[in-house]
């Protein structure tokens, strides 16, 4: 039975849509309905299609009281909205269902597990969030909170497992039939770790052990878990809070973080072979995975940085969007991510030049837009001494650019959106090392109205960042501090 409060939020939603135009929106990322969206939720494949749901507050573009928005697509670029699918209306969740996952059933219904938050007052008169795991169940569009809620909840948290700070369950079903999930949570001494627990059927849980810790390392809080298998290697992913930089990883503060190796499902044990920044740009954070029909790792994260909020006016009629989804795969030790191949079914109006040899500034008939798809090598000119500085801009004008430059004798590439029109003193760049790009530099751009997603050398690493700069500024150009010689591909993305 829909809630007073879900059926308001889905009047209030279907209402205020309609005052939203279509160019208002990114073309193929998914955005929030109306309002505020952040972290994907339940990204999920049932019925023939995948559904994603988000954070979700309807009422004003900022964050506030958390329900679950939701959308469902068949070909991860044209999203369909559907009718809020939660909302904070039980007394386990009335101040937020947080964040969480999905998984189908046996017998055709969904199951959502999210985490339900009730702010509790503390002895010292303070307010704070106590969070338990909750579970709904539906048919795809509507669904019914579990009369046995929650099913996780603090005796269920191991020795100095924080009541505070333990959310973001994500599920998935196992081999022999059964369930497991991973749920972020921090001991009461501040440090993150991540939990493992087990079900049957996906409603009676047990606590198994703790898969990750953090010891420290890694930021304080972990976030958003994901874990999976991958090319015959485990991910896992998590987004830390409050990290510090260790040379040129992990340069945002709330980040993404990417650990791999190996993992014994008899014991349950993950041994931990390598560390990585998921995304080196500005705006990526609480990445999470659905597994294709036809055996592709498939990941959306919130295209946003929580210290870049304020980027996007609060009067706009939206705040938040997804980034664009991307293939995974495990290649020498490393997570690459690549656009998600339905992408290219979009491509038309193909505009091509090889081997053009240039100095300062570069423009080539054909090559601007704002929905493009741009695939880009540069390489030092035979002869001549090696350039030092490269850069392509774009949604440009007289006025405004965003920029990628790259210093191949550094092997440094920048994001840099300082002249995009923001008017707000925040996050503009970001830097990261690319390995043996002195000898040739191989990108891929692509750009959707308010977002640039850059993909270096294959998939060996990705900047995001969004940009609000006026649809006008169109243009894209090309810059050396010396000789070089490119090639471009460019095409257009249709709706």
């Amino acid at each position: 039975m829909t809630s007073q409060t879900l059926r308001e939020a889905r009047k209030y939603e279907d209402m205020v849509e309609k005052t939203i135009q279509k160019k208002e929106r990114p073309n193929f990322h998914l955005c929030a309905r109306v309002g505020w969206l952040n972290d994907p939720n339940g990204f999920s494949y049932y019925k023939g299609k995948y559904h994603m749901f988000y954070q979700y507050y309807p009422y004003e573009s900022k964050w506030g009281p958390m329900h679950w928005g939701h959308a469902v697509s068949g070909d991860f670029l044209h999203w369909e909205y559907l009718p809020a699918a939660l909302a904070p209306d039980e007394f386990y969740d009335k101040d937020g269902c947080f964040s969480g996952s999905a998984a189908a059933l046996p017998d055709g219904r969904h199951l959502l597990m999210y985490t339900g938050v009730l702010k509790e007052r503390q002895k010292n008169g303070e307010f704070r969030e106590v969070q338990t795991q909750c579970l709904a169940v539906g048919d795809g569009i509507d669904y019914e909170k579990y009369e046995q809620n929650p099913v996780l909840d603090e005796k269920d948290l191991p020795d100095e497992g924080s009541r505070f700070d333990f959310r973001d369950p994500k599920i998935w079903q196992k081999k022999d039939g059964s369930y497991a999930c991973v749920i972020g949570n921090r001991q009461t001494g501040g440090s993150g770790q991540i939990l493992l627990y087990t079900s049957p059927d996906g409603f009676r849980w047990n606590y198994k052990k703790v898969l990750a810790a953090n010891n420290d390392r890694y930021g304080r809080m972990w976030e958003c878990p994901d874990f999976f298998e991958l090319d015959g290697k485990w991910v896992l992913l998590a987004s830390p809070q409050d990290m510090l930089p260790q040379g040129l990883e992990y340069h945002n503060g709330n980040g993404t973080l990417c650990l791999i190796g190996d993992y014994d499902e008899e014991t349950e044990t993950f041994m931990e072979l390598h560390n990585q920044s998921v995304d080196y740009g500005i705006d990526f954070y609480a990445p999470q995975t659905v597994l294709t029909p036809d055996g592709r790792r498939v990941m959306i994260g919130w295209m946003q940085n929580w210290d870049t909020c304020s980027l996007r006016l609060p009067e706009e009629p939206w705040m938040g969007q997804m980034s664009l989804p991307r293939e995974l795969a495990i290649k020498d030790g490393k997570l690459y991510q690549t656009p998600v191949r339905e992408l290219e079914k979009f491509r038309y109006s193909k505009v091509e030049y090889n081997s053009v040899s240039f100095s300062n500034i570069l423009r080539l008939d054909g090559i601007h837009g704002r929905c493009v798809d741009m695939e880009l090598v540069v390489r030092p000119e035979e002869g001549q001494k090696l350039y030092q500085k490269f850069a392509v801009r774009f949604a440009q004008d007289e006025n405004y650019h965003t920029s990628l430059s790259f210093r191949p004798r550094e092997s440094i590439l920048k994001i840099d959106r300082k002249f995009s029109g923001s008017r707000r003193a925040i996050i503009h760049q970001r830097r990261s090392f690319v390995e043996g790009a002195d000898t040739k530099l191989k990108l891929r751009i692509i750009l959707d109205r308010f977002s640039v997603e850059v993909f270096v050398d294959d998939g060996r690493q990705v900047l995001s960042a969004t940009m609000y700069t006026d649809q006008t500024a169109d243009g894209i150009s090309f810059f050396v501090d010396g000789t070089a010689v490119i090639d471009v591909v460019k095409y257009d993305l249709c709706e």
